[in-house]
C-alpha cells in the first residue's frame, strides 16, 4: 500500500521542479519517504545532466553585485540564449550570485567546490541542467574586496546581462574614497563599451607586446594608402606600439628629431621649448596604440576624450587616487563553438 499522496507528490515537484510522474516514481521507489525521493530524483538527474554537459555552453549572462566593501562578478553559461532569458535561469542566477557574494567566493574554482543549500554545489547545479534541459556553466567568477575605508569599489552590468566590470582604487583618506566610488561606476560603463583587456600597459608580456608591433604599424600604413585615395591627411607611421618600448633614450632621440625639424623650418631657438612638448606628446600618443586600445588607464576616456582614463581618475580625485582592482567578463569570451552541418545532422539521425 503507498505511503504517499497527491499532496506528497505536489510538495515533491514544488521543491524539486521535477515532472509529476517522475515524483510519483520517486515517492514509489522510496517509499514515500520525501528524503529518499529527492536523492532518487537527484540521482536521476545527474544522469539526464550528464548527456546535456556535452553540450557547450557558450551563451547565457554575467551577474555583479556590489556593497560599498566587496563587489564579485561570475559568469554563467547556457547553451542558448533563449534559455539565458529564461525565468527560471534568472532564478538560478540570482541564486548563485547571492551565494557567492555571501560567502565571498573569489573564482570558479571556489564556487564549484563550494556547498550550496546543503547540498554538493555540483548536485545542485545538475538537478538544476536537469530541470532547465540545457547544460549550464559557472564558468569564471571574480571579486574585489576590502574593509579599508579609503578603498573605494563599484561594478558595473550592461543593459543586456553580457558585459560586467568591477573597479576598485585605493585613495589617500576617506572623503576622496567616496568621490571616487561614484565615478568609478561611469568608469566601469566605458571599460565595458571599449573592452580593455588589462588595467595598464605595464601588464603586458614583452613578448605580446613585440608579436602586436609588426602588424599594427602595418595597419597604420594601408590605412594611409586609403586617405592618400580619398585626399585626406595622412597618419603619422609609428616605430612603436606600447609605452613599454619607449625608453629614455627613445624620448632622447625623438626630441632630437624634433629640434632638427624646428632648426629646418627656421623656428627660433627660443620659443622651441613651447614647441617640443606638445610634438613629444603626439609622438608618444602615435606610438602606444596598443596601450590606448587595450589597457583601460591608458585609453582616452569617452565622456571626455581630451584625457586618458588615468588622467581622468588623476584630476577627480586632486592625485590622491589609483585605480588598483580591474575585471571585465563578457559572455563566451575563448569558447570556441564547432560549426554544425545541418544536412549531416538530418542524414545522421534518418540513418
Amino acid at each position: 500500500m503507498a505511503k504517499f499522496g497527491p499532496k506528497d507528490i505536489k510538495k515533491l515537484r514544488e521543491a524539486t521542479n521535477a515532472g509529476m510522474m517522475d515524483c510519483k516514481n520517486a515517492l514509489k521507489e522510496s517509499d514515500g519517504n520525501f528524503d529518499d525521493a529527492v536523492a532518487w530524483l537527484r540521482e536521476k538527474g545527474l544522469g539526464a545532466a550528464a548527456k546535456k554537459a556535452s553540450k557547450v555552453a557558450a551563451e547565457g549572462v554575467i551577474s555583479v553585485q556590489v556593497s560599498d566593501s566587496k563587489a564579485v562578478i561570475v559568469e554563467i553559461n547556457s547553451q542558448t540564449d533563449f534559455v539565458a532569458q529564461n525565468d527560471t535561469f534568472k532564478a538560478v542566477v540570482s541564486e548563485i550570485t547571492s551565494h557567492v557574494f555571501d560567502n565571498s567566493l573569489s573564482d570558479a574554482d571556489a564556487i564549484n567546490s563550494s556547498e550550496i543549500g546543503g547540498q554538493p554545489f555540483s548536485e545542485y547545479l545538475s538537478l538544476k541542467i536537469a530541470t532547465i534541459g540545457e547544460n549550464l556553466v559557472v564558468r569564471r567568477a571574480g571579486m574585489v574586496s576590502s574593509d579599508d575605508e579609503t578603498v573605494a569599489i563599484n561594478g558595473y552590468l550592461h543593459a543586456n546581462n553580457r558585459v560586467g566590470v568591477l573597479l576598485g582604487a585605493k585613495c589617500e583618506d576617506a572623503q576622496t574614497a567616496e568621490k571616487v566610488r561614484a565615478e568609478l561606476k561611469n568608469i566601469a560603463m566605458h571599460a565595458a563599451a571599449m573592452s580593455p583587456s588589462t588595467l595598464s600597459y605595464k601588464d603586458f608580456d614583452a613578448q605580446f607586446v613585440a608579436d602586436e608591433t609588426n602588424g599594427r604599424i602595418e595597419k597604420v600604413k594601408k590605412e594611409n594608402e586609403e586617405l592618400v585615395r580619398l585626399g585626406k591627411p595622412l597618419k603619422n607611421v609609428p616605430q612603436y606600439v606600447s609605452r613599454q618600448q619607449i625608453t629614455d633614450e627613445v624620448i632622447a632621440e625623438a626630441k632630437k628629431a624634433i629640434e632638427a625639424e624646428l632648426a629646418s623650418e627656421g623656428k627660433p631657438e627660443k620659443i622651441w621649448d613651447r614647441i617640443v612638448p606638445g610634438k613629444l606628446d603626439r609622438f608618444i600618443s602615435d606610438n602606444t596604440l596598443l596601450d590606448q586600445e587595450l589597457a583601460l588607464l591608458d585609453q582616452k576616456y569617452v565622456m571626455d576624450d581630451s584625457v586618458t582614463v588615468g588622467e581622468h581618475i588623476e584630476k577627480i580625485s586632486g592625485g590622491k587616487a589609483k585605480i588598483t582592482d580591474f575585471l571585465r567578463l563578457e559572455v563566451g569570451e575563448g569558447i570556441e563553438v564547432a560549426e554544425e552541418d545541418f544536412a549531416a545532422e538530418v542524414a545522421k539521425q534518418m540513418a
